[in-house]
């Protein structure tokens, strides 16, 4: 079995690391009622996705 001859330090764990954060989410606004929403998902204030309506405003 592979067993590392030298210890990794902390500055090279920490470098490879790195790149392995979480980003933020992409947030868009709504062009109905300009409000915030998830790019490509139906907007959760108003239930529009692309000008149409797809769920009606008396469900939310």
């Amino acid at each position: 079995m592979a067993v590392p001859k030298k210890k990794t330090s902390k500055s090279k764990k920490n470098m490879r690391r790195a790149h392995d954060s979480i980003s933020a989410p992409g947030i868009s606004t709504c062009p109905q009622c300009q409000e915030p929403k998830r790019p490509h998902r139906t907007c959760a204030n108003c239930g529009t996705y692309k000008g149409k309506e797809v769920i009606n405003s008396e469900d939310i």
